[in-house]
């Protein structure tokens, strides 16, 4: 495909976010995080469209990816592969084509509910490690402290980081996260933040991890590490959620 057409594409996607002022995260950034090994975070992949890395995503086995849907929404499997085994999200690892894309079918592009879509590969990987995912209808405490990993910068509208980036983040309650957001914030969504740290654009689709299982995947905030604004989560754990993601995949 033609380097104009993706531009058009990404375009397309950005200029729908921004009008609705629910920034899903598509640019690959973290504010207030660290250089991270991407040995200490196996499971994670760069999604990747002809080549250029437009979201994270996890392994949640060696066939199957997990990762947002407001990243792959109106994209076919085609162009579309993942990365993994590398510290850089354009270079380096296993790149896998992407077969087959299972976006949860109450995917609401307005409110970023659902916001989650798992991807079934082309081949097995051989790189990587399998992440566990939450249990179904498990709660985490308010205060944990939670792992983002993704490839960004340190802060926001800064250009992309080439090495993997980590950032601890605490969980807030949902009742102050829907006060702060005017009750934006619905059953399949949680938020956690830590000041002047966030995930940001380009983290879409990433893992949120809390002792060793994946929780969550990087949704969407207004901006980056603002006080104001906690990043918001899609919660695996949600019977919507979690039935979706074990049910397809392989």
């Amino acid at each position: 495909m033609a380097p104009l057409t993706i531009l058009v594409i990404v375009a397309s996607v950005l200029v729908q976010s921004f009008g609705l002022r629910l920034v899903p995260r598509l640019d690959g950034r973290i504010v207030g995080g660290e250089d991270a090994n991407i040995e200490d975070y196996p499971y994670q992949l760069a999604l990747l469209y002809e080549n250029a890395q437009i979201c994270g995503a996890s392994i949640i086995s060696y066939k199957s990816a997990l990762t947002a849907a407001h990243c792959t929404s109106g994209l076919t499997s085609k162009y579309l592969s993942v990365r993994a085994g590398s510290n850089y999200a354009e270079s380096g690892g296993e790149v896998v084509k992407v077969s087959e894309i299972r976006q949860h079918f109450s995917y609401d592009i307005t409110t970023t509910d659902y916001d989650v879509t798992v991807l079934r590969l082309a081949t097995s990987l051989t790189q990587g490690q399998i992440i566990n995912i939450q249990p179904f209808e498990e709660e985490v405490p308010v205060g944990i402290v939670a792992v983002v990993t993704g490839w960004g910068a340190t802060s926001e509208g800064g250009t992309g980081s080439l090495q993997l980036q980590k950032v601890e983040l605490n969980s807030i309650s949902d009742s102050e996260c829907n006060m702060k957001y005017g009750d934006k914030i619905t059953t399949r969504m949680f938020c956690f933040a830590s000041p002047n740290k966030d995930s940001c654009q380009g983290d879409s689709g990433g893992p949120l991890v809390y002792d060793n299982k994946q929780i969550g995947i990087v949704s969407w905030g207004y901006g980056c590490a603002r006080p104001e604004y906690p990043g918001v989560y899609t919660k695996i754990s949600h019977r919507g959620i979690h039935w979706y993601i074990t049910g397809n995949m392989i």
